[in-house]
């Protein structure tokens, strides 16, 4: 009999427990047919671009979007009214409870679905003098009896420098400084910040107007001194600090692209009580983009298109799980002693860091690639002209950065001079074996890469496959002329704004083939 009620106590237990999805979908520009003069021009109803028909096919296709999507709780951007949204919702009756929140002088707003009751909804005003601005929607949720309190979000975009969106992450602190510490919260939206925005802005002197601080890392503390809020420290605090989903994904970060980069604009971020194994928690690993077949095609997304009457958003729908179920969460024990080049890739400052046994295997005016045995490659900036090309070297790391997405080491000291190495150029990589455009070869230096340089790009064939790939030619490095077919002997594999190129710094990284006649 005892038996019986343990299992029956089990039972009920795995019963009570939910698991839920959690999503957030910029779904751009959802007008209705109201005239109220708050529109974009391109949305005025009843117009050529924007009618019955177009506004029939924009509510039909983004609501194929969120079924297909299925989540349970869906945060919006970018709605123009009630009537828009309520107009959506007949296409997507699961969610039987849904909010809506615009500012009176602003063209759009946000919207929160939901299968489970919201038992209350307010705004936060984040600058009342500013008639671009946006209000947050704060909503509590209830599932099963638990709270779980979301922040739906849409920021200035990047038309403004970075002080604007540091007012929404001010207002949203204040906000939630009045919660307690392990309240149960979500922070989403498009925040139209990246997840990493303190290291991508601050080369941007149209962004930068904030000395290098940023709404989402340093206000909203995803970041403590430079380095990401991780899983394994997010109890560790007595402040509050947030944990940012796109640190689950390793690679090919981005919910929008714009001109070819990749960026992540709309972001889900998480409490400390998300973690805390009391009432709701997050299920580890589980956030994704949402990239079915007919949103993307030839690597570019299907937005919406005025003028054909197709497409779905300039945004992809970002989401994750949650339960009211108790996580198990992995984390990640750290070595007590970590001095690899791998490393440095996975952290974002360092202030006396030792690296033994490094070997310069390529060197010009302004850089040098440097490279371990079994490790990586990375580039030093501007490096000391006491290290020579060809040795061996122990040093001492003190400082680190990420240039226009490029890794790199800025400065380094206590050099002491091991070995010369008589084959360094035994550590360049055949560009036949490797992935170019993988974002883990950065730094590498690359050989035996033959294409034909065309404005800019060398085209070349892997197996059948053409490709091509960004060059840039140092300064006052002559470059081949349209059509002419060369080999790189040593190119740096390098990032400049997401997108991979390699870069060439002599005449002796490339071999120009004579034309045959």
């Amino acid at each position: 009999m005892k038996i019986l009620y343990i299992f029956i106590f089990v039972f009920s237990f795995f019963l009570e427990a939910k698991d839920f999805k959690v999503a957030s979908y910029n779904v751009e520009n959802l007008f209705d047919l109201k005239y109220d003069g708050t529109e974009y021009k391109e949305y005025k109803p009843n117009t050529k671009t924007w009618n019955k028909n177009s506004f029939s096919k924009k509510i039909e296709n983004i609501a194929q979007v969120i079924n297909d999507l299925n989540a349970d709780i869906i945060a919006l951007q970018e709605i123009e009214s009630k009537e828009a949204l309520n107009t959506l919702v007949k296409k997507a009756p699961q969610y039987k409870y849904h909010t809506f929140l615009k500012k009176e002088t602003s063209s759009v707003g946000v919207a929160l679905l939901s299968i489970y009751p919201i038992k209350n909804s307010t705004k936060i005003d984040v600058d009342s003098n500013d008639k671009y601005s946006r209000y947050i929607l704060k909503a509590t949720v209830l599932i099963e009896d638990k709270k779980l309190i979301i922040f739906v979000n849409h920021w200035r975009s990047k038309r403004a420098a970075e002080s604007k969106r540091i007012i929404y992450a001010m207002g949203l602190k204040k906000e939630i400084d009045s919660l307690d510490k392990n309240e149960d919260y979500i922070i989403l939206g498009d925040l139209n910040s990246n997840y990493n925005e303190f290291q991508t802005f601050k080369y941007d002197k149209n962004l930068n107007d904030s000395f290098g601080i940023t709404g989402i890392n340093q206000i909203l503390n995803t970041t403590d001194r430079e380095n990401f809020i991780h899983i394994d420290h997010m109890l560790n605090f007595n402040k509050k600090v947030h944990y940012n989903l796109w640190l689950d994904l390793n690679d090919k970060k981005f919910s929008t692209i714009f001109k070819g980069e990749y960026n992540t604009p709309d972001n889900i971020i998480l409490s400390q009580g998300l973690f805390d194994q009391k009432g709701i928690s997050y299920v580890q690993n589980s956030f994704n983009v949402f990239k079915t077949h007919y949103l993307i095609e030839k690597n570019k997304i299907r937005r919406w298109n005025n003028f054909k009457n197709n497409g779905y958003s300039d945004h992809l729908p970002i989401y994750a799980i949650f339960s009211t179920n108790k996580q198990n969460y992995i984390l990640q024990n750290q070595p007590s002693k970590i001095n690899t080049i791998e490393h440095l890739y996975n952290v974002q400052t360092v202030t006396s860091y030792p690296l033994d046994n490094i070997i310069v295997i390529y060197k010009s005016k302004k850089m040098a690639v440097i490279k371990r045995k079994n490790d990586r490659a990375i580039m030093i900036f501007n490096p000391p002209s006491n290290l020579q090309l060809g040795f061996g070297y122990n040093i001492v790391v003190n400082s680190i950065d990420l240039y226009n997405g490029l890794k790199e080491i800025k400065k380094i000291s206590d050099i002491q001079k091991l070995n010369s190495i008589e084959n360094y150029s035994n550590y360049y990589i055949d560009a036949n074996t490797i992935n170019l455009f993988d974002i883990k070869n950065q730094n590498n230096i690359i050989k035996n890469l033959t294409g034909v340089y065309q404005k800019g790009y060398l085209y070349f064939k892997k197996g059948t496959k053409e490709e091509k790939i960004k060059l840039y030619f140092y300064k006052e490095l002559q470059r081949p002329k349209d059509g002419e077919k060369i080999t790189i002997t040593s190119g740096h594999l390098s990032i400049y704004k997401s997108k991979i190129q390699i870069v060439l710094y002599s005449k002796k990284d490339f071999i120009k083939h004579v034309q045959e006649i």
